[in-house]
């Protein structure tokens, strides 16, 4: 059987050469490249030109026929230019599975990927980190901000219950030098340990809510008088602020210690349109969230009742046994009413006073609104707090009635006791 092949312009044909010397070059270099180590060769040198075909065909071709393909490691150099040692297993080694979080990538990441990961770490923020509640930003994003910091966090005492009470003899004149085992203290009726128990001046975060309606202007003058007679009784440690009210509740000045800059803050009141009385004392409690002290009282002057807020009776009823302060009032009235809101204010006054330790002073003459003012500030000065833990403690969430009584020493004159009259229990 005879065999030809046409190379350039001679042949070779099953029996010999048929051309010159030339021929006979090519000849053995078809030989040596039919050979095992020859196809090695030719293998080697089309990778080594594949890594620049790729790329001008990645150039070339319109961006939506790109593929998204892995690229073959076999086909990358490494950094030095020479075959990387994982080249030299290609064909023995078996394929590796990408992972999973890995496989969805158009690209394997490079060495640089790696190092910017390791160095920065991504975040996640805190609206994506919801998608994942397991992760550590997840862990983040619910951390309290205050709990971000490396000092221990501040807890509260929640289940120390404290009661300002207030002892009175026959003239209305605060009684002192009563000792602990004079009081009796029970909580939903049953009898509790006191546990601190002190009669001294502490400081205070008070509030003066002033009424600023049209029908104060006759008497706004002597009202100005009583918040400075209240004032001047204060504890160099205690901190004010100041809510004005008619048609709307103003903070006109913010907690400040200084007695005269409230005072200033008056002189430029004017009175003029309704009374939105309970909307102020919503506003007066809210504030009170921003409070240094633990005790805190507020002062409200007014010559009646409401008449244009949108907060009702029965949510300032729940609002003020909810919080934690004291209510005065000194209320202005007419000695005969004109409207069925100014018929019920004394009621409505007393109840929200009282339920919180404190009390309504009704006054019929302007000029005694400040000696009624500075009574208050004296009372605030001389009382008893008592503290317990209470018995059986719960956390319900439910209101639970407190009811102070007093065991005074013989010789003493009937006594009345003022307390607040319950507190909510805290919740889970």
């Amino acid at each position: 059987m005879r065999r030809e092949f046409c190379l350039g312009r001679g042949f070779f044909r099953g029996g010999g050469v048929a051309s010159s010397p030339a021929m006979a070059s090519l000849l053995l270099l078809l030989l040596l490249l039919a050979s095992p180590p020859g196809r090695l060769l030719a293998q080697s040198a089309a990778a080594a030109d594949a890594p620049n075909v790729t790329k001008y065909a990645a150039q070339n071709a319109p961006p939506d026929a790109l593929p998204n393909v892995v690229p073959n490691a076999s086909a990358q150099k490494s950094a030095t230019g020479s075959p990387s040692p994982s080249q030299a297993q290609t064909e023995a080694a078996p394929a590796v599975p990408l992972p999973s979080a890995m496989a969805t990538r158009s690209k394997v990441p490079s060495e640089s990927d790696y190092e910017e990961v390791h160095i920065q770490p991504a975040v996640k923020s805190a609206e994506k980190a919801k998608f994942d509640p397991n992760s550590p930003a997840a862990a983040e994003a619910a951390m309290d901000p205050g709990l971000r910091t490396h000092t221990k966090p501040i807890r509260v005492d929640v289940d120390l219950v404290l009661v300002p009470v207030t002892i009175t003899d026959p003239s209305d004149r605060p009684v002192l030098g009563l000792a602990k085992e004079n009081f009796v203290v029970l909580d939903n009726g049953e009898k509790q340990e006191i546990e601190n128990f002190s009669c001294e001046d502490s400081p205070i975060s008070l509030g003066v809510i002033f009424d600023l309606s049209g029908s104060m202007a006759n008497k706004i003058d002597k009202a100005r008088e009583a918040v400075g007679e209240f004032l001047k009784t204060a504890n160099p440690e205690d901190e004010f602020f100041l809510i004005a009210f008619s048609d709307k509740p103003a903070l006109i000045n913010d907690f400040t210690t200084s007695v005269e800059a409230v005072q200033q803050r008056l002189l430029y009141t004017v009175p003029k349109g309704r009374t939105a009385l309970l909307d102020a004392i919503y506003l007066g409690i809210a504030k009170m969230r921003q409070a240094r002290h633990r005790r805190k009282a507020l002062l409200l002057i007014s010559d009646g009742a409401d008449n244009r807020s949108r907060y009702t009776e029965n949510e300032i009823r729940a609002i003020v046994k909810e919080a934690d302060v004291q209510i005065y009032a000194i209320g202005i009235y007419d000695v005969s009413p004109r409207s069925e809101e100014e018929r019920f204010g004394p009621a409505l006054l007393s109840e929200v006073s009282e339920v919180t330790g404190g009390r309504a002073y009704p006054v019929g003459n302007p000029n005694e609104l400040s000696e009624v003012a500075a009574r208050i500030g004296l009372e605030l000065r001389n009382q008893y707090i008592l503290g317990y833990r209470p018995s059986k403690p719960a956390r319900d969430g439910k209101w639970r009635k407190v009811r102070v009584k007093l065991s005074a020493p013989k010789g003493l004159p009937p006594l009345t006791v003022y307390a607040k009259m319950g507190y909510y229990a805290p919740g889970e």
